[in-house]
């Protein structure tokens, strides 16, 4: 099997494994619990809490443990924007954030009154700062634009956007969830309020997440039921998980740049095999402004579905540029605002490279990609 997916989800790192262990057997204790037992485990969270804090480079108060990428993003975007309504409703989103933030702002927006600017973006799927600054108004609260999209790879002006939140006076939030441990990622960034994460994208378990959260930023929790978390996000902590994250972060953070130098010249041979095989195929998003590991690939007149079955029977884990939305095929929301033809976007493959991708699995899965475009008319042509 040649596993291309990486975006979607990482394999959990050994070093993660072996310190989540203990807290799946003997070290079980509940962290809220006074004896023994659950001091040990308070422990392990506080101590995730702070490793966590030195990787972003921020002080343990401003970590929220969450239960994922969607609930951190949920939680700083609804949170913020609630916990200041009384400043203004009206919100900015970008056109291709992920649903984690899209959707939860069209509740907000369908059931709590408030007014939503969807924030365009250009051909690389990138956004305009100085827009950005014309459209922020005097009810303005929060802005969310992620760090890199999960599909394109395309990478934000994060640090242009902050600074013009911070002259605006809003909060501004950042889905970091594909970027952290792929590229360089700080907390200091001048108006930079909340950033969200999730462990499996970076070689941790899934069902875990943080949202750092600056210090003094109040924040309406999204859940009820207790005081954890600073009584920010209510539940029994993940101890195992939190603590698997931890030590996850520690290494994604030291090997990024490292392993971004190493994969960029794997993506540029497979797009190179790709478009020999197939001169139709359409590269989306700017590779110079895109996640080194990410390759965003459309075949014009192709069928999609077929495209992405065909891969896998030949072993290729790879995903489709759509979602499956109540058993009919969407295109993507994210090719679609740059501009690409929405059936030219359900013909769209993504492929993402890791920690584990060799040169032998990029000329395996080119030889599959050659292998599956001969079988389509359209593209054989």
């Amino acid at each position: 099997m040649v596993y291309l997916d990486y975006n979607a989800t990482t394999p959990l790192a050994p070093e993660a494994r072996e310190a989540m262990l203990p807290f799946l057997d003997g070290d079980f204790g509940n962290p809220s619990s006074i004896h023994s037992a659950g001091r040990q485990a308070r422990a392990a969270v506080d101590d995730a809490r702070d490793r966590l804090a030195a990787v972003l480079g921020t002080k343990s108060h401003e970590i929220i443990f969450t239960g994922g990428g969607t609930e951190s993003c949920n939680l700083g975007v609804m949170g913020m924007a609630r916990a200041h309504a009384m400043r203004g409703k009206h919100l900015i989103v970008s056109a291709v954030e992920h649903h984690a933030v899209l959707h939860a702002v069209e509740h907000l927006q369908h059931f709590e009154g408030y007014d939503v600017t969807i924030l365009p973006v250009d051909s690389a799927g990138v956004v305009d700062p100085e827009l950005l600054a014309r459209l922020i108004r005097k009810d303005t609260t929060v802005v969310s634009v992620m760090h890199a999209n999960n599909e394109t790879g395309a990478i934000q002006p994060i640090g242009e956007i902050a600074a013009v939140c911070l002259e605006r006076g809003v909060f501004f939030h950042t889905d970091a969830v594909q970027t952290f441990g792929k590229v360089p990622l700080s907390t200091q960034w001048p108006g930079l309020s909340a950033i969200s994460i999730a462990g499996h994208k970076f070689y941790g378990p899934k069902g875990v997440g943080a949202l750092y959260l600056g210090a003094g930023i109040a924040l309406s929790r999204t859940a009820h039921g207790g005081s954890h978390e600073n009584s920010r996000r209510p539940g029994t902590e993940n101890v195992a998980a939190i603590v698997g994250m931890a030590v996850a972060a520690e290494i994604a953070a030291r090997s990024a740049e490292s392993e971004s130098a190493r994969l960029e010249p794997l993506r540029e041979e497979l797009w190179a095999a790709i478009h020999a095989a197939c001169p139709k195929a359409i590269r989306n998003g700017n590779a110079d402004k895109s996640l080194a590991n990410t390759l965003n690939v459309s075949f014009p007149g192709a069928d999609g579905e077929a495209l992405l079955m065909g891969l896998d029977l030949e072993g290729v884990c790879v995903s489709s540029g759509s979602a499956c939305m109540v058993g009919s095929i969407q295109p993507s929301h994210v090719l679609v605002a740059m501009g690409v033809n929405p059936k030219t976007a359900l013909a769209t493959i993504r492929f993402s490279m890791g920690r584990k991708t060799t040169v032998s699995d990029i000329s395996q899965a080119a030889a599959a990609v050659s292998r599956v475009i001969g079988l389509q008319p359209a593209l054989a042509a």
